[in-house]
């Protein structure tokens, strides 16, 4: 599905209190957006580029402006709209922010090395010098406080009405701030984590200087979302694609709670799920739920097709196109539907859109029907486009579903045909399941669940020769993957202790039959990738 990148955030909800985050680029600006939420409030990002018409939409209390990699002062650098500084609302401005702020306002900012004293980067230690809206019961003046430091580019003189109200050894303009606009500045990065006191200096801004309640919840954003949803459908067919995972899951709840049999969810089940997993899915949507529910058994249709194929490209594209050939056939025979839910989420929204106005791209939807709007002509309903994956999960547990649904791992939409290197096989599938379970329960028993972004066994195409009782084994390697991660694009090694995995190791040696040899991956990534196909 493509989108131009106008249209692209045009969805959101209408919400009476918000922020506006403009993004300049910054490698770190959904953070913003995750602080001002965790704050209690709502909060969207825009291109600068579509800033001012997503000002004029939104109509938000407050601004915030993001940093950049950019140079304010090079040719053709971001600027923000002048009607943002007109419109009369406080302003954040945050690193590059403050130094665009500055610049546009009639302050001057000029590159480090022209300075002489070069940029600061890493962390910091300023002084408040001045009261400042921002420090209220935090700050203090005289105080030292450590903050996060990235730029090059530097404030060296304030625009009129502005005053400095904290400094560092490396950016003597670290805090500005004009009281009589409620426009302020920050050279560092308050919504980093190496910033110990960001978030509530984010949360002062948004609820005592802009003045907001700070009472957005998941319980609001449900009511509002249903409403949304029986306006936008009427009295129409939506049909659901269920992958198993958290947010087509969570998504078919909620519309099913709007609309209720309008709804149809369909399950292709392709053989390629975890232990049990088919099940769990099947009896939350007809007993715990009593949500329409088509189970399509086509293990045979997938693992035939699967035969003999060994590149990882032309196992997921068949997977992906034998699953969309089997949903339209299942939504023939249902009577077909107007709509089509989807569980897009707002990284990917955010994602869809050029920071500089560029050429639209394609969402990126890591969900199995994403090829099927244009070939099925419908409408997408998209409930869950204005959260992070963790608001999901909240939402979830506000619709009731189990922690079983709402606290699992990520999980491949070509299941663990990806997680066997190789040819694809029903007794392959069925051994690497075994191990996964042993595995998973492991880590569950451990008290490691919740910690880890995701972990999975993973079937080697290699066999090695080992001893189990008397006799000598040739059977196959089984690799063990476990990373910590916030949105999935980098991960970190989970750094299990030797009596975890020799643990593990010993009881899937044990009890899978076909497996004789444990190894765990330690690669980060980059430079590997979390799943190994």
């Amino acid at each position: 599905m493509s989108a131009h990148p106008s249209e692209a955030l045009a969805g959101h909800s209408a919400v009476s209190e918000s922020i506006l985050i403009v993004d300049f680029g910054s490698q770190v600006t959904q953070l913003i957006a995750r602080r001002v939420r965790e704050a209690g409030v709502y909060s969207e990002i825009a291109p600068f580029t579509q800033a001012e018409a997503a000002f004029h939409r939104m109509k938000p209390k407050g601004i915030i402006l993001s940093g950049s990699p950019a140079s304010v002062p090079a040719d053709g650098s971001p600027r923000a709209p002048q009607a943002l500084f007109d419109a009369g609302v406080p302003i954040l401005g945050i690193c590059y922010g403050q130094q665009v702020m500055t610049h546009q306002l009639g302050g001057e900012v000029k590159p480090g090395h022209e300075t002489g004293e070069g940029g600061e980067f890493g962390r910091a230690f300023l002084t408040v010098t001045a009261e400042c809206a921002l420090f209220n019961g935090l700050w203090e003046v005289g105080t030292r406080h450590q903050v996060w430091m990235s730029h090059g580019d530097k404030v060296t003189q304030f625009a009129p009405g502005f005053e400095i109200v904290a400094t560092s050894d490396g950016a003597p303009f670290a805090v500005i701030a004009d009281e009589a606009r409620k426009f302020y500045g920050t050279q560092f990065h308050p919504e980093v984590v190496h910033t110990p006191d960001g978030a509530r200096l984010i949360a002062n801004f948004v609820r005592h200087v802009c003045g907001l309640a700070g009472d957005w919840t998941m319980a609001e954003f449900r009511q509002t979302k249903i409403a949304e949803i029986r306006a936008q459908v009427g009295d129409k067919r939506v049909i659901c694609g269920l992958s198993g995972g958290v947010d087509s899951a969570v998504a078919a709840v909620l519309i099913h709670e709007a609309i209720g049999d309008q709804l149809t969810c369909v399950f292709v089940d392709h053989g390629l799920m975890r232990m049990n997993e088919a099940e769990q899915v099947v009896t939350l949507f007809r007993d715990h739920y009593n949500i329409p529910l088509v189970h399509v058994e086509a293990e045979e249709l997938f693992l035939g097709g699967l035969a003999g194929l060994t590149d990882p490209e032309a196992k997921r594209k068949f997977i992906g196109k034998t699953f969309i050939d089997v949903f339209e056939a299942e939504a023939r025979k249902i009577g077909g539907a107007d709509f089509l839910a989807q569980g897009t989420l707002y990284p990917d929204v955010i994602e869809s859109v050029s920071f500089t106005g560029g050429p639209s791209v394609t969402i990126k939807s890591h969900h199995n029907v994403g090829g099927l709007p244009e070939r099925m002509n419908m409408q997408l309903v998209e409930p869950l486009r204005e959260l992070f994956k963790d608001e999901v999960r909240d939402l979830g547990r506000e619709l009731g579903l189990p922690d079983a649904f709402v606290g699992r791992h990520p999980f491949p939409g070509p299941g663990l045909a990806i997680r066997i290197p190789g040819e694809v096989t029903k007794e392959r599938c069925d051994i690497l399941r075994k191990a996964d379970a042993v595995y998973l329960e492991e880590i569950r028993n451990a008290g490691l669940y919740d910690a880890i972004w995701q972990a999975f066994a993973v079937l080697l195409p290699v066999k090695t020769v080992g001893v189990m009782g008397d006799g000598r084994t040739y059977d196959s390697v089984c690799a063990l993957r476990a990373v910590t991660s916030t949105d999935g694009m980098t991960a970190d090694v989970f750094p299990y202790d030797a009596g975890f995995l020799t643990r593990v190791a010993t009881r899937i040696v044990n009890e899978v039959k076909g497996i004789n040899r444990v190894v765990y991956d330690y690669t980060s990534k980059p430079p590997g990738t979390i799943e190994w196909e």
